[in-house]
């Protein structure tokens, strides 16, 4: 790989891809071409000038889009996979009797976030989130602020934090050999965070449509997609583990977790046919993550500042606009964190901008309105402040107890 082009000292990858999420946040109803849009300029830059870290031209290209395929496909996969499963959720009528089971007033609002967070722990946070959306969508009658959207998919990240199974980037840490008893201890920052922005959300959603409390009458519920929507959350429960614990290499070699999401929903499609309408606008949504995942994942960064929990903090802000996979692996690779506060930063810390997380973007294509980089900072303000706060408890609580340097 050839030494990058520096403009004002910055490497020119860093430069494109910062102007990219600039486009991103300032043109929010053209997300997908500005992002494909910069993907392709990066791409080329690097075919012209400087190569990639796997190697220069199109066989450099090439070797890295085979050392990223798996992610690549697994978000698809997942993405769309749970689109379909939300729909079959909603479909249920589920949602439609949740107004009655949830508190009147805001603190409805809350206890539906600690749903979230509960079924993050042990689901994948993208599906917690959508199912969190849906929920929303019938109990607020359409209704859903922004704010309580933000903070549907911060309680969907921090309730993966802790979990090796709740989230890709805690799954990695597994897969590295990082004890689940060490990332569990992010739960202490993560329950903190929760409390904290889940009562400011839920009163927003309040003032803008509280809960409607009356279900419809004569309502029943529809069992056969009950039993595919627990179908395809199981088996990508058990995918997950039994990968992890058996077969480790697999999950580098194909995208496990999104064929077990996408078979059982081909193999139920004869008992109740997916909702295949809400496919183009999921998979626009989706490739403009894949576009900028790529594209993080091509950016000149070889190694992160030395581990502290200063860096661990400041993870978290970066994990807002840059993809948080490529920087957990840097964060593995170099070792010296104590694995509790990377697993919150980088889980949590995404939550701060709509396309910073997987299950920002898929909250965001049910509910496009969410594409708002200004509006979601501005009325989802309560997730920064809970992050911060967060951190600084668990970090007075716990102390940090790096694990040794690679």
């Amino acid at each position: 790989m050839v030494e990058p082009v520096l403009l004002l000292g910055i490497p020119l990858d860093f430069i494109l891809f910062a102007l990219t999420l600039l486009g991103v946040a300032l043109f929010h109803h053209h997300t997908l071409p500005i992002a494909l849009g910069g993907l392709a300029a990066i791409v080329i830059y690097k075919l012209a000038f400087t190569g990639f870290k796997t190697g220069v031209g199109a066989s450099g290209f090439g070797l890295h889009m085979q050392h990223e395929w798996v992610i690549l496909a697994n978000l698809f996969l997942l993405l769309t996979g749970f689109a379909l499963l939300s729909r079959h959720f909603e479909e249920s009528r589920i949602p439609d009797k949740m107004p009655a089971l949830l508190p009147e007033g805001w603190k409805g609002g809350v206890v539906l976030l600690i749903m979230v967070f509960v079924l993050s722990s042990f689901l994948d946070n993208i599906a917690a989130a959508l199912i969190g959306g849906t929920v929303a969508r019938r109990v607020f009658q359409g209704k859903v602020h922004i704010g309580y959207l933000a903070g549907i998919v911060a309680a969907s990240n921090a309730g993966g934090a802790g979990s090796v199974v709740g989230d890709t980037t805690t799954t990695m840490m597994w897969i590295a050999g990082v004890s689940p008893l060490s990332v569990l201890e992010a739960y202490v920052a993560a329950v903190v965070a929760l409390l904290i922005f889940a009562v400011p959300a839920s009163m927003q959603q309040y003032r803008l449509s509280p809960i409607l409390k009356k279900p419809p009458t004569g309502l029943r519920v529809d069992a056969t997609r009950v039993f595919i929507v627990a179908a395809i959350l199981i088996a990508a429960l058990v995918a997950n583990v039994t990968a992890n614990l058996k077969f480790p290499a697999l999950l580098d070699a194909i995208p496990v977790l999104g064929l077990a999401v996408w078979a059982i929903i081909l193999l139920t499609s004869p008992l109740r046919q997916p909702d295949w309408s809400v496919m183009p606008a999921t998979i626009k949504g989706t490739i403009f993550l894949l576009a900028l995942v790529t594209a993080a994942s091509m950016m000149p960064v070889e190694k992160l500042p030395v581990a502290s929990w200063q860096t661990a903090l400041g993870l978290g802000f970066v994990s807002a606009v840059f993809d948080n996979i490529p920087l957990t692996a840097l964060a593995l690779k170099q070792g010296g964190y104590d694995w509790g506060y990377l697993a919150y930063a980088v889980g949590f810390g995404g939550s701060m901008i709509w396309f910073g997380s997987s299950a920002g973007v898929a909250l965001a294509n049910m509910y496009p309105e969410a594409k708002s980089v200004g509006r979601w900072v501005g009325q989802g303000w309560p997730v920064a402040i809970a992050y911060v706060i967060g951190f600084f408890v668990m970090l007075a609580l716990l102390g940090w107890h790096p694990d040794a340097p690679h």
